[in-house]
């Protein structure tokens, strides 16, 4: 299936009214453009198109604070609600890594 995926989406700021497709408990803070990118690398769907700059319509009533940019086009073999929870749940772990990371290197 293919998709378009914007990071208002995975935001746990926002309300449904304002794009977020998925639950609140599920859905993350603050999702960067790069973090979507990287996990739908990470977890093998195929990237066809992407534009960091496009702004999601939905959000033009919103203050720019909540604006997150960025647009992604992507093939996948689940549905996109799947695919949304499998990429927010990738960057989850991805943060905790970075964070475990630099934790070890401030011990030194």
């Amino acid at each position: 299936m293919k998709f378009a995926i914007w990071p208002s989406e995975l935001d746990k700021r926002l309300s449904r009214k304002y794009g977020r497709a998925i639950s609140r408990n599920t859905a993350i803070d603050k999702p960067t453009f790069s973090e979507i990118e990287d996990a739908v690398i990470i977890l093998g769907m195929n990237l066809l198109e992407k534009d960091p700059n496009k702004l999601n319509p939905r959000l033009s009533g919103l203050d720019e604070e909540l604006r997150t940019r960025g647009f992604l086009r992507v093939e996948s073999p689940y549905g996109k609600g799947q695919t949304l929870k499998m990429i927010a749940e990738k960057i989850r772990e991805l943060r905790s890594r970075s964070k475990s990371a630099k934790s070890k290197r401030k011990r030194r």
